[in-house]
């Protein structure tokens, strides 16, 4: 899944439909000069296929670069029920277990959804609720694969 829009490339967005993968592309490219045409197209693909979780992901990507942090709020949220609803996981993230092995597909997208969470709410300087965030994190990933550790440095720079 995208890891970086700046100076991207084409970005693997995973299997997804080719008319949804072409809006976002679209909408990758736009973002390095247009934010507003980039969300236009990113919230086609939305429209297009509301279960595609890699919509959501871009953007309360563009919005939390942008500081648009209710509406990057809005998406993980929203992305973030998805995802628990496709792996079959309980809508409150709170009550999620750990999974052995470590998930992939939506399951993944729930935890990194959950990491970017936390960094929306650090950047709205709600850090108690970041906090709750990461250590749940803590629990469901212990070995840190979604990258919540550099979100957890963060947090523990701004709390100190």
């Amino acid at each position: 899944m995208l890891l970086n829009f700046p100076g991207s490339e084409e970005v693997s967005f995973g299997k997804v439909k080719p008319e949804i993968d072409a809006l976002l592309q679209q909408g990758v490219v736009a973002y390095r000069s247009d934010f507003a045409r980039a969300e236009t197209f990113f919230r086609q693909a939305l429209a297009a296929e509301p279960d595609e979780l890699a919509s959501y992901f871009c953007l309360y990507k563009i919005h939390t670069y942008h500081g648009d942090l209710d509406v990057a709020l809005e998406m993980a949220r929203t992305g973030l029920r998805k995802a628990a609803a496709q792996a079959g996981w309980p809508e409150d993230w709170r009550q999620w277990t750990p999974q052995n092995p470590f998930p992939d597909g939506a399951g993944r997208f729930a935890l990194y959804t959950l990491k970017a969470l936390s960094f929306i709410h650090l950047r709205r300087e709600e850090v108690e609720s970041a906090q709750e965030i990461l250590s749940t994190l803590k629990t469901l990933d212990p070995q840190g694969e979604v990258g919540w550790p550099v979100i957890a440095a963060l947090c523990e720079g701004l709390a100190a």
